[in-house]
């Protein structure tokens, strides 16, 4: 498929269903999750597509071609603030649909982790955050990576943080995705943390856009 049926737009109102099928499409850290969540496969996009697209729509954008929402590109511009609304507004209503996994965790299947998810937010922010408060994450179905729209996508949204008054940006990414990592350091990502263990590793890079004492 040519580049030309390609568009990056704003996210407009009924994106919800397609992004949360990118997210899922994405969600084994990057490689295909539909084998892991098919017995429910908003379970990824609840955490981490619905509440950007409720809370700062501004700052989503798709991309399209003519099969769909092909991949979308996520932010929040005070990512503490962000969190505090996901907490009082956003969790609450997943504790109540879906009940807290029992048992092993070492026998939790991928839904079962994300539920634990709904109950155990993970509101980690690297330091020090008055540098980095913003965050951004991205994710793009095969057919559109391997064609710079990742590289577009985040310059866009880049471009959006650089006209507020946010001093700079982070986001984090699974440990068991190394050529993520490496996309992210050719864009001028800095690593500034890691969080967890084995596995569930976690690596936050950043981004400085302006001296926050300015």
């Amino acid at each position: 498929m040519s580049e030309d049926k390609f568009r990056i737009r704003p996210f407009q109102a009924g994106d919800e269903i397609a992004a949360n099928h990118v997210c899922m499409k994405t969600g084994d850290n990057g490689a295909d999750g539909e084998p892991f969540f098919r017995e429910d496969p908003d379970a990824l996009g609840r955490i981490y597509v619905e509440p950007y697209l409720k809370f700062e729509p501004e700052l989503a954008l798709m991309l399209e071609d003519s099969g769909g929402v092909c991949g979308y590109a996520l932010g929040a511009l005070d990512s503490k603030a962000f969190f505090q609304r996901y907490e009082g507004e956003w969790r609450p209503q997943l504790v109540l649909g879906f009940p807290e996994p029992r048992g092993d965790s070492g026998d939790w299947t991928r839904i079962q982790q994300a539920y634990h998810l709904y109950h155990h937010p993970d509101y980690f922010c690297p330091e020090p955050y008055s540098q980095y408060p913003s965050h951004i994450h991205i994710d793009l179905l095969p057919r559109a990576q391997g064609k710079g729209f990742g590289r577009k996508m985040i310059e866009q949204i880049l471009a959006e943080l650089r006209k507020t008054s946010t001093p700079g940006v982070h986001l984090g990414m699974s440990v068991l995705n190394p050529t993520a990592y490496g996309f992210y350091c050719k864009l001028g990502f800095k690593e500034l943390a890691r969080d967890g263990q084995g596995d569930e590793e976690a690596i936050y890079l950043g981004m400085i856009f302006k001296n926050p004492d300015d």
